[in-house]
């Protein structure tokens, strides 16, 4: 099984963006994490993160026919990109849709996710862990 990791903007951040809401660990420790659950799980992973919208719809194209599901956190394109939710759509990999903190305890803003229609699970509030919950969900779901 093959999984793309993809995270929106500011992830690049972690560690120094508002610790008290994300926590003390860097992105290169997200990174780690999740490599090294793949390689336990013998699965492929490849991690991806940019905070440019048009980049992450060119990551997720180019997962058609390359990989065999999606983790996503698009971070604040969550609330806003209907061109991330498209891009999801048009692929037809089935993806789990992650945030580090719990949205549904945040700003009003935060409520609304375009990409979760698209999603066949959604992780919140479980920090670096919600990642590893939403590897374990494709692998399920690829049962």
């Amino acid at each position: 099984m093959k999984i793309l990791v993809i995270n929106g903007p500011n992830l690049n951040m972690l560690g120094i963006r508002e610790p008290d809401i994300y926590g003390k660990n860097t992105y290169a420790d997200l990174c780690e994490l999740i490599r090294d659950y793949a390689a336990k799980k013998g699965i492929e992973v490849k991690l991806f993160q940019s905070n440019h919208e048009g980049a992450l719809v060119d990551e997720i194209q180019a997962a058609y026919g390359n990989f065999d599901g999606i983790v996503i956190n698009p971070a604040a394109y969550t609330h806003t990109s209907v061109a991330i939710l498209d891009a999801v759509k048009s692929v037809g990999l089935p993806t789990v849709e992650v945030h580090i903190s719990a949205v549904e305890t945040r700003e009003d803003f935060r409520q609304v996710s375009y990409i979760r229609q698209a999603c066949i699970k959604t992780i919140t509030g479980l920090g670096f862990d919600g990642y590893l919950g939403a590897i374990d969900a494709l692998i399920e779901n690829g049962k």
